[in-house]
């Protein structure tokens, strides 16, 4: 096999003491390759211990941060506690100002839901519950969200993709409607939307942003446990209280973005005497059209507006090599979460309404800031430059890492790739590790050596249906051309039966994901996340000290962003 520059560049790294994971029950390990690390960057990966990473959890997870929601004491108490600890591992401010955070406006807009949104045919309508059966957000920042007598219309998937000869729309008139869509993508067919691969068609930014190009006043997306890869008590907490957003622009917006469940769908649909089933098996063609529905809606929402602000935390690491050292790796994790709860009514048993995120995304910022202190004990920085990003306000969609794309601190063709840590391993070590964005760019051959010197398995997302390349925040980066690896744990536990692993991702997400009870437990593994930060670690290093930087594979959805960047960097070169 010819060497890449990534693989001559791991062949000097990969000299010294021996390292890789044993089974602390005896068991043996598969047999991989007697792949070692320098002593050095061994040594430095030591920094990387479950009490470095349990401290910076414990700390900002805890009741005294009031879950971290964006503009709050909690979210600023954060701020300064990670400028500290990156203060601490030798790093230094890499704001713009000269300072350690990035701030940028926040719009909060907190709608007062209806308790219930009318649908009507004729003289037949349907009611249905706030919270139980549809959840509805304001789509324009001001004081009103308004929707009159507008005309129901099922448009599939809402997609529109030229690329797979895909367009739900078909030029239909479409202005000042409400549409009623599916969630996902089209999954059924590998050569098409690249099958149970979710891609951001399938994602519910995607689906709004879509109906609003197409001047709809509303959009409904029908929720399913399968098509949203989370429950609907997700949608509950995600979608009301006060939600944020970046200060809008000249782009199309809706008046309301809304979900409903699937039964509630149902109900809505045999107001025109239609079944869901048969609307659905329509929209799985490309010869769809979009279907007029004879249910006619309503809706009004007061907005409580306010204007906050926040910020993203940046500190750098300099490189050592001069041709070299104004490029970076960038490691990111986000620190906020959902703040506390609306109060629970008043026959709820529900008493614990802070939302702690110590797994979401604690446990991220926890193995970044050891990875952090382990480039700060190295015997000489690498030749690139680290830059740690703490973004803010990503539970809000992906905002922090939205603006730092807009505004980077580093041309975007200077930046060499983003390690992206968000909702680690909580449960112990794992024979492999999963790489979400494997596949797409020159990063696999460099998770691919350093999980050999682990002696640990790369694979692709193990869920790929829910489409967590486009739910965190190297997406944002990745638009802007950025190759990333989104670091997660993977599947496979030492001493445990087949199957374990994916059961315990299920059942947190079923009962502790967005909800109070993602908290710091006496039970928590913290093995698990010491492997995988040591991994983004290396992996990091080795990204840093290769001549030739990351790239997408040909043909990628990034790889002309790329190329423009990159060009925008030659021709500002003498």
């Amino acid at each position: 096999m010819k060497l890449t520059p990534v693989v001559t560049a791991a062949v000097a790294l990969i000299v010294g003491c021996s390292y890789g994971p044993t089974d602390p029950a005896g068991d043996s390990l598969p047999p991989g390759p007697a792949a070692t690390l320098a002593p050095s960057a061994q040594a430095a990966a030591e920094r990387i211990s479950a009490g470095a990473i349990r401290e910076v959890v414990a700390e900002i997870s805890s009741d005294a941060y009031q879950g971290r929601g964006p503009a709050t004491a909690g979210d600023r108490a954060a701020r300064v506690y990670l400028a500290t600890k990156l203060a601490d591992a030798g790093f230094r401010p890499a704001a713009p100002d000269g300072g350690w955070e990035q701030p940028f406006d926040l719009v909060g807009i907190n709608a007062s839901q209806p308790a219930s949104w009318t649908f009507t045919s004729g003289d037949d309508e349907v009611a249905l519950e706030q919270r139980a059966q549809f959840i509805v957000a304001s789509g324009v920042q001001a004081p009103l969200a308004r929707i009159r007598d507008a005309e129901v219309v099922f448009v599939g998937y809402g997609i529109q993709a030229p690329e797979y000869g895909w367009d739900d729309y078909k030029d239909a008139d479409l202005s000042g409607k409400v549409l009623l869509m599916l969630n996902n993508d089209p999954d059924w067919d590998p050569d098409l939307f690249a099958g149970a691969t979710r891609l951001y068609y399938g994602r519910w930014s995607y689906k709004y942003e879509s109906a609003a190009r197409q001047g709809a006043a509303g959009a409904i997306i029908i929720h399913t446990l399968e098509s949203a890869g989370y429950p609907w008590q997700v949608v509950q907490t995600s979608w009301t209280g006060e939600q944020f957003e970046l200060p809008a622009g000249d782009e199309p917006r809706l008046q309301t973005e809304a979900w409903v469940t699937e039964p509630a769908a149902r109900e809505l649909l045999e107001l025109a005497g239609i079944d869901l089933t048969e609307l659905v098996a329509a929209a799985r063609s490309s010869d769809f059209v979009p279907v007029p529905l004879s249910v006619r809606t309503s809706i009004e929402l007061e907005n409580a507006l306010s204007s906050v602000a926040t910020a993203n935390v940046l500190g750098i690491l300099e490189g050592t090599d001069a041709s070299l050292a104004d490029e970076v790796v960038i490691y990111m994790a986000h620190h906020d979460h959902l703040g506390v709860a609306e109060p629970a009514p008043a026959d709820s048993p529900e008493t614990d309404r802070i939302y702690n995120g110590a797994r979401d995304n604690g446990s991220g910022v926890g193995m970044v800031a050891a990875i952090a202190q382990a480039f700060g004990a190295l015997d000489a920085p690498p030749r690139r430059s680290i830059l740690v990003a703490y973004v803010g306000a990503e539970e809000q969609g992906l905002l922090g890492s939205q603006f730092l794309a807009a505004q980077p601190v580093v041309p975007p063709g200077r930046m060499a790739a983003v390690i992206n840590f968000d909702n680690e391993n909580i449960w112990g070590r794992t024979r492999d590790i999963t790489f979400v964005g494997f596949g797409k760019s020159s990063l696999d051959t460099v998770a691919q050596t350093v999980g050999a010197a682990q002696n640990r398995t790369v694979v692709p997302d193990q869920f790929p249906d829910r489409g967590y390349f486009y739910r965190s925040d190297q997406f944002s980066l990745a638009k802007i051309g950025v190759p990333g690896m989104y670091v997660r744990s993977g599947t496979d536990f030492i001493g445990r039966p087949p199957g374990w692993g994916a059961e315990q991702n299920t059942i947190y997400e079923r009962d502790h994901y967005h909800q109070p009870s993602d908290e710091l437990a006496a039970d928590w593994d913290f093995t698990g996340m010491v492997d995988d930060a040591r991994f983004g670690f290396f992996a990091g290093l080795l990204i840093a000290d290769t001549d030739a930087l990351p790239a997408w594979h040909p043909g990628d959805e990034f790889e002309a962003a790329r190329r423009e960047a990159l060009a925008e960097v030659a021709a500002k070169e003498p």
